[in-house]
């Protein structure tokens, strides 16, 4: 199923209609500031055992969308340092990966205490979360998810789509919210500032250089 929606002003029943599939266990995929995300409620079992089924390369790890600093902090414990290289960049189209708290941890079942935070500029994502009152899990929607017995290696931004329409072929996903726009097939950047370090790990849309840090 597909709702349109503006992107700066979406519809507040289409918003409502997606946090409720969220919150009962449903996929819901939207456009973001780089390209198309899928993604559930950061609560529910069931969801991110659904979202998990669309993971095709098992190694690639869920981001976290959150809706601001405030709801990075329910998450992951910030120190001053961290807290400001973030609040420069966000919201923006970058993933950030830190310590995770124990109890994100154990729902993503990682040896590694990390997660990668997610703070879009797109109202559909914001929104949503800000609705579910929740963080949300997040996957980059790639055409692995459609062709599941392609054998070309790796994650290119050739896999990625533009148009919300491409994605009904998905399998799982309970609702699309499409903002009408074609989004670039461009990844986010990805940044660690976990265990004390900062360091560059993926240069995808966002700019970044040593002076952010």
């Amino acid at each position: 199923m597909i709702r349109y929606v503006q992107a700066h002003d979406p519809d507040d029943r289409v918003i409502t209609h997606g946090a409720k599939i969220l919150a009962e266990g449903g996929l819901v995929a939207y456009p973001t500031d780089s390209s198309w995300g899928i993604g559930c409620s950061s609560e529910s079992k069931a969801g991110l055992e659904a979202l998990s089924r669309l993971r095709e390369d098992k190694r690639s790890q869920f981001s976290l969308i959150c809706s601001d600093v405030s709801q990075i902090s329910s998450v992951s414990n910030l120190d001053t340092t961290v807290f400001k290289i973030i609040k420069r960049h966000i919201p923006g189209p970058y993933v950030f990966v830190l310590d995770a708290i124990k109890k994100i941890e154990k729902k993503i079942a990682v040896k590694r205490r990390e997660v990668g935070i997610r703070v879009p500029d797109h109202q559909v994502p914001i929104r949503l979360v800000r609705e579910l009152g929740v963080p949300v899990f997040s996957l980059t929607a790639s055409r692995d998810m459609v062709d599941v017995y392609s054998e070309e290696p790796g994650f290119a931004e050739e896999k990625l789509f533009e148009e919300g329409w491409e994605l009904e072929d998905i399998p799982g996903i309970d609702l699309i919210i499409d903002s009408g726009e074609s989004l670039e097939r461009k990844l986010s950047t990805v940044v660690r500032l976990s265990y004390g370090l900062t360091r560059l790990l993926r240069q995808g849309k966002g700019t970044w250089d040593e002076e952010d840090t």
